[in-house]
């Protein structure tokens, strides 16, 4: 949880990116046009996986705690030699799915902002369209059956160890980096929404890491999701008109 903690200490402090304060104040990004593309491209892929990291762990920190326990037992009984390298190179796994995802977001990012799609500082869609468009994917997307296989494996921490636990650090690394493929597709059109709120939105960032939670704790995590798709739809239609 301390990776956590960081992320959002990181995400408040305006992870480098402009932030309008509550007058609109701000930061700008340290060295932003100075620097060149490189520079900011590689600060902006910090700030979308950190920013990942911040709205995902929470909801992967049971299946990530499980691991860690039943690896636990199985170094007392002497069935497993390392006590904690493995549950470090799960949880590396995990952080590695959604640091490729974040290379695609990145260069999403860039092509909207080339367009002109995406207003550089604030980071939020300029079109309507756009922002109605990502409501209605995301929200379509929360019906599919594509979006509940993905959360079935988020939701049954027990079920994936089952079928996927390996015992060595390279082994745990790959079922790591397998159940962030199952995170990413399970919440990746939700990430879209971040374009219509702005990227750099807490508000928005903290009620969308909330939404994620609720499908994946929640008793009825699939209810919630269509709930909020549901809403989604509803909201992009009425942009759109």
């Amino acid at each position: 949880m301390l990776v956590v903690l960081l992320a959002w200490c990181y995400l408040l402090a305006g992870a480098g990116m402009h932030v309008p304060g509550p007058a609109g104040a701000g930061m700008s990004m340290a060295g932003e046009a100075r620097s060149g593309d490189a520079a900011r491209w590689i600060v902006m892929l910090l700030m979308w996986w950190i920013m990942m990291i911040a709205m995902m762990v929470p909801s992967a920190a049971p299946m990530i705690l499980l691991y860690a326990k039943v690896y636990r037992k199985g170094h007392a009984s002497g069935q497993l030699a390392a006590p904690y390298a493995p549950t470090a190179a799960f949880a590396g796994g995990y952080l590695l799915a959604w640091l490729l995802f974040s290379v695609g977001a990145v260069l999403l990012h860039f092509s909207l902002e080339a367009l002109g799609l995406v207003e550089r500082m604030t980071m939020g869609s300029t079109s309507q369209r756009l922002s109605a468009l990502f409501l209605v994917v995301a929200g379509l997307y929360q019906f599919s059956p594509w979006k509940y296989r993905c959360l079935a494996q988020c939701r049954s921490p027990v079920s994936f160890l089952s079928t996927h636990w390996r015992r060595s650090p390279a082994g745990a690394a790959r079922a790591g980096l397998e159940h962030g493929f199952y995170c990413v597709g399970c919440c990746w059109s939700l990430m879209l929404l971040l374009f219509v709120g702005g990227v750099m939105s807490l508000l928005w960032i903290a009620g969308l890491a909330v939404l994620v939670l609720g499908e994946k704790l929640l008793p009825r995590g699939a209810r919630v999701a269509q709930g909020a798709g549901a809403v989604m739809i509803a909201a992009g239609i009425v942009w759109l008109l």
